[in-house]
């Protein structure tokens, strides 16, 4: 009973940033459960007996949603499908890990916010987020810091991507290619799709979409090594037994993503589960939202602003780099 409270008050932020993610994809649920939160603690901060729901809902919730979540990635069709992304998505990763890793160290940014804007920028945006929080035992402060410096990127590139294109003369195959890579959330490259194919009377939207799911693949491996190492580095005992090195939420996400991948799944399960795991992610962050401070979360944003550019940067310099170099566009 202690959660209820708690557990209520999140939903209700839930549902109102839902719709209003519905009709603003660009910005999506997720961001606006974060700032609805942020608002609302300064009205509620006294009441402790909200705080155990909240605490539950930002924890486990968050993680039931990344378990969902890996229904939605049947690995053998996402491959099949994106094999020729392949190069430029490997390429994109690697780079912003690779660059956020280093420059958290030369902006001294604290590490887990460096980890998150790493992992949102080159994977996934939001959902890469909220599967590695819990892995790297990020705070909701960080969390929330490193959500708003995605949105940031996320509304930035819907609009100068599609004016940017055009520009440098991609063909629609190389945008997108360019938009499932140099985009970091599911809502907003296809935002960036759909503005490039009403300005070219295209069908990029599709190809985007697929990229950018086999992008999201990542997530697997990166979470599996995170928490590997993360626990390594805070036992004691260096246990090298994977079951108790990986966290048990992870572990059954990966055995829903194989499910999905071995299976027919019924489509009306898997689109059920998708909506859970949307809606469940935009609960959590309506909870870290309650747990946020606005105005120290703004003071501070600077640094993790400037590695979240530069990493969206180099991103989208490796894409059309390597598109270049294999000669998609």
């Amino acid at each position: 009973m202690k959660y209820i409270k708690g557990i209520i008050l999140s939903l209700l932020i839930a549902i109102p940033s839902h719709l209003l993610g519905k009709a603003l994809p660009v910005v999506g649920g997720p961001v606006f459960a974060i700032i609805i939160g942020m608002v609302l603690s300064n009205f509620i901060g006294r009441y402790d007996d909200f705080d155990p729901g909240i605490g539950f809902t930002s924890k486990k919730v968050l993680q039931l949603a990344v378990i969902l979540l890996g229904f939605g990635m049947n690995i053998s069709t996402i491959v099949a499908s994106g094999r020729q992304s392949l190069p430029v998505i490997i390429a994109t990763i690697s780079v912003s890990l690779i660059a956020s890793y280093f420059l958290t160290k030369v902006l001294n940014i604290d590490r887990k916010v460096g980890i998150l804007i790493g992992v949102g920028s080159s994977i996934c945006g939001g959902s890469a987020i909220a599967a590695t929080a819990p892995v790297i035992k990020a705070e909701d402060e960080k969390i929330a810091k490193a959500i708003s410096v995605i949105f940031l990127f996320n509304v930035l590139a819907a609009l100068i991507f599609p004016t940017l294109g055009s520009l440098i003369g991609f063909t629609n195959e190389g945008f997108g290619l360019f938009a499932g890579t140099a985009v970091n959330d599911t809502s907003s490259v296809t935002a960036t799709a759909t503005a490039w194919d009403a300005i070219h009377g295209s069908n990029t939207l599709e190809l985007a979409t697929v990229v950018k799911l086999t992008r999201t693949l990542a997530i697997i491996p990166i979470t599996l090594v995170l928490s590997i190492y993360e626990n390594k580095q805070t036992s004691q005992k260096q246990d090298l037994k994977i079951y108790k090195l990986v966290p048990t939420f992870i572990l059954l996400f990966l055995l829903a993503s194989i499910v999905s991948s071995v299976f027919t799944l019924p489509q009306e399960f898997l689109d059920l589960t998708k909506f859970l795991s949307k809606f469940f992610i935009t609960m959590a962050m309506g909870a870290i939202g309650l747990k946020t401070d606005l105005i120290k979360l703004i003071k501070t944003g600077g640094s993790a602003i400037l590695l979240g550019f530069i990493c969206w940067i180099l991103i989208s310099l490796t894409s059309i780099g390597v598109q270049k170099l294999i000669g998609i566009f």
